[in-house]
């Protein structure tokens, strides 16, 4: 009876789902019986930390109910940003304190609420200041967490038109409006320090 306990707990062991006692006579040698040894492994099992249940018609290993907290596993779920979501986080990174009609101007589309929600749930931007202009618009700043997600000391740290160009990220096709930039003037484009600041 000892091994055929010992079958039993193996079987149970190995088995993500719960097995019926016909499932175990088919696997067990001939004139074994399954029932009698559950019985056995239940009572050897009581008071540890993994015990043998009934599970409808089947029986199967689990954790003790008072040691389920152990259990829990926390994943950390990766997910891709939208081409918009990214496109915004740029704008709003390069260009802050930006409103969402700049931004909207910048990309030439409107920007929906959920990529704006789901960059303020990532808490990679936060409101910033108000801007004194008629509808006084809400403006939006990258936050601490961005700057640490992407290893920044600050938002002027991003790369400049230089570093962008010298990654093969940008080619050297003239803005719109038909002017070439040159990387000596490109660094200061648009008085883009000023908007840097609070």
């Amino acid at each position: 009876m000892a091994e055929q306990e010992r079958m039993v707990e193996a079987i149970l062991f190995a088995s993500a789902d719960p097995v019926t006692v016909a499932e175990l006579e088919a696997r067990m040698p001939h004139g074994a019986d399954p029932g009698e040894a559950l019985v056995l492994l239940r009572r050897r099992y009581e008071g540890r930390g993994v015990r043998v249940v009934k599970v409808g018609d089947a029986w199967a290993m689990r954790t003790a109910p008072d040691l389920g907290f152990l259990m829990q596993k926390e994943t950390v779920e990766t997910r891709k940003l939208s081409r918009a979501a990214v496109e915004t986080l740029a704008i709003i990174g390069y260009h802050q304190p930006a409103t969402r009609a700049e931004i909207e101007e910048i990309r030439g589309v409107a920007v929906s609420r959920g990529t704006i929600d789901q960059l303020l749930e990532l808490e990679w931007i936060r409101f910033g200041r108000r801007r004194m202009t008629p509808g006084r618009p809400v403006t939006f700043v990258v936050t601490q967490g961005f700057l640490d997600h992407f290893g920044l000391e600050s938002a002027r740290d991003l790369p400049g038109l230089k570093e962008l160009r010298a990654a093969g990220l940008l080619d050297n096709r003239p803005l719109p409006g038909g002017q070439a930039i040159n990387d000596d003037e490109g660094e200061d484009l648009a008085g883009q320090s000023e908007l840097f600041e609070d």
